[in-house]
């Protein structure tokens, strides 16, 4: 299987790499990122760090000829690009929108015009978005409503996409809580402080990576997951020894 892996440098992207090295299953990893990817530390035994290619992209809405062959034959994607909510307050509101919805949809159309039509399975796109996104864009989210709601559209974009290429894309999203780091107690404490107020649940970094390869490897379980169903799907992963 040939994966793409967009914002490639990123905290959960880098786990996904890291295990996607080591997965049999997995023969190539594109990783997509606006500055050179270098293989992750703590590789398990048996990770194969050829398989890795870093392809920079300086814009993610232009996708130019050395790109779209490098992203020919693509089977699957786990796209993480995006503007975190807390980031997005300290940015320009077209800036985030242009992350997180267009390039989103642009990638999904470039890997899917170039991945060539000998391909005997579907395309395999995961988006991964957030547990607060809203996709009924009728409703005023407490929360950052401006951009949960533009985060759930682009989680209906996507979704719109497949339906309109049966047979020929699978889509699901990801929406996880807080992603936690192995070890890190101040992401921990967040993680306590955040489910006490307001509910938000959290999953592993390793779990949710696990998850997301699991998904994308042998077809999607449903859409979207949630973050029980990524923590359920993760733990099964982890447990039998395939991540």
């Amino acid at each position: 299987m040939k994966l793409v892996v967009s914002g490639a440098t990123g905290f959960t992207a880098t786990e996904v790499i890291r295990q996607s090295l080591s997965n049999p299953r997995i023969t190539s990893v594109l990783a997509l990122a606006r500055r050179p990817v270098t293989v992750p530390e703590n590789l398990p035994p048996g990770a194969d760090t050829s398989k890795l290619k870093s392809v920079v992209v300086e814009d993610f809405g232009k996708y130019f000829d050395d790109a779209k062959k490098q992203l020919e034959g693509t089977d699957a994607c786990i796209w993480t690009l995006a503007v975190t909510p807390s980031k997005s307050r300290s940015l320009p509101w077209d800036e985030v929108l242009k992350t997180c919805h267009d390039y989103t949809m642009e990638g999904l159309k470039a890997i899917f015009e170039t991945r060539g039509s000998g391909k005997a399975t579907p395309l395999r796109f995961l988006y991964m978005s957030g547990v607060a996104a809203e996709r009924d864009q009728t409703k005023t989210p407490k929360f950052m409503a401006q951009y949960t709601l533009m985060r759930g559209e682009t989680e209906n974009q996507v979704v719109a996409f497949a339906a309109a290429h049966p047979g020929q894309v699978e889509v699901t999203v990801a929406k996880p809580g807080l992603i936690l780091q192995p070890g890190n107690i101040r992401h921990w404490l967040s993680s306590w402080i955040l489910w006490l107020l307001a509910s938000l649940p959290s999953v592993g970094v390793v779990g949710i990576s696990a998850a997301m390869l699991e998904q994308v490897i042998n077809g999607f379980e449903k859409d979207p997951l949630m973050n029980d169903d990524l923590v359920r799907i993760g733990q099964k992963v982890l447990s039998e020894g395939k991540s």
